[in-house]
């Protein structure tokens, strides 16, 4: 069976590290629409943390906990 351009171009993609996955996400978000700050904005805030899980200034923690923490914070908010 051959593969289709976009299945090779897929393929390819999930080999690279997660950070540079993370950063041709963002390329190709923005390439759908050149025109929408807040989308570039996002986009550069994203490869600013990127660049600090780099260097080791970030760390990252599992989807879950972050999902937690993320309620936490809300239940708290809203108990305040």
């Amino acid at each position: 069976m051959i593969n289709s351009p976009l299945e090779d171009i897929e393929a390819a993609a999930l080999q690279l590290a997660p950070a540079e996955r993370a950063r041709l996400a963002e390329r190709l978000l923005v390439s759908l629409d050149e025109d929408d700050e807040i989308l570039a904005s996002w986009v550069a805030e994203a490869e600013k943390r990127g660049d600090a899980f780099e260097r080791g200034e970030m760390e990252a923690i599992d989807f879950d906990e972050a999902i937690a923490q993320a309620r936490a914070r809300l239940a708290n908010r809203r108990a305040a």
